[in-house]
């Protein structure tokens, strides 16, 4: 049996046992990523799509997606990725590959490569190595990610990545309990990348589960402990995936919660207004 260090879940696995993520399995002598270089998505997004409102603002960068992802969230807006396995069709490509088609795109004004979509560190290991290369090249290397990883295995990448945009579901346990998650987790990885990157925060606000005055107030001040220029995104749910049944957030709780965290932080942006 085998323990995957990658993320707080710490899988063990039999040989030939695929972990909670489906993207990563015991192979008999160590735990692989079954996604490495499996791409399910790829394109050219505007920086602030990420969103990455302050790192190159007027840029554009290189987006890629595999399939997977530690956490269950049921209202998840790419769940035909992030809920797929290996049997989800997919487009083979080396970190070399993917290096090439970002130095070609600069020209379009592309300043490197975004693991986005899905969640990227259970792709940890094509990560670690695409973002190698691009760090030679002079380009990019740029996260989207739900932030619940391992303590020890984001120390051991961050040197590499330039920006992250953290999502932080709700600031409480009990939202993370529905969701398969952990909030000290998220909170420790908005610390530590801080500390060694540019860092955006976004909360998708949806009504019912995370949407109090308090609960933003008390998030933007944690936040602001960090550092009060951290960005916050304040975004608004639309109905996905299984949670048809509530409304989108209405767009004046959006804007209300977003003057609350501006009490304690110097950027806030309101999405999908």
């Amino acid at each position: 049996m085998k323990t995957c260090e990658i993320c707080p879940h710490h899988c063990r696995l039999n040989p030939g046992e695929i972990g909670r993520c489906r993207a990563r399995k015991n192979n008999g002598e160590k735990i692989i990523p079954l996604n490495y270089g499996e791409l399910t998505s790829i394109a050219l997004d505007p920086i602030e799509k990420k969103p990455l409102n302050r790192f190159y603002p007027g840029s554009a960068i290189l987006s890629v997606g595999s399939y997977g992802c530690n956490l269950n969230c049921p209202f998840c807006q790419n769940f035909e990725i992030s809920m797929a396995d290996s049997t989800f069709g997919t487009q083979k490509i080396s970190p070399h590959e993917l290096v090439k088609i970002a130095v070609d795109l600069k020209s379009r004004g592309n300043i490197g490569v975004a693991f986005t979509y899905n969640e990227p560190f259970i792709s940890y290991e094509f990560v670690r190595d695409t973002s190698e290369i691009l760090k030679s090249v002079g380009l990019k290397s740029v996260l989207v990610t739900n932030g619940t990883v391992a303590a020890g295995a984001l120390k051991r990448i961050l040197p590499l990545i330039d920006a992250m945009n953290i999502d932080l579901k709700g600031f409480s346990q009990k939202v993370y309990d529905y969701l398969g998650g952990y909030f000290d987790t998220v909170m420790q990885t908005i610390k530590l990348a801080a500390e060694s990157c540019h860092v955006e925060v976004t909360t998708l606000i949806v009504p019912g589960m995370n949407d109090s005055q308090e609960d933003m107030l008390a998030e933007a001040g944690a936040l602001a402990e960090i550092s009060p220029e951290i960005p916050l995104h304040v975004s608004r749910f639309f109905p996905r995936y299984k949670v048809k049944n509530l409304p989108p957030t209405d767009v004046k709780k959006i804007y209300a919660l977003a003057e609350i965290a501006r009490t304690h932080l110097k950027y806030v942006y309101t999405g999908n207004c």
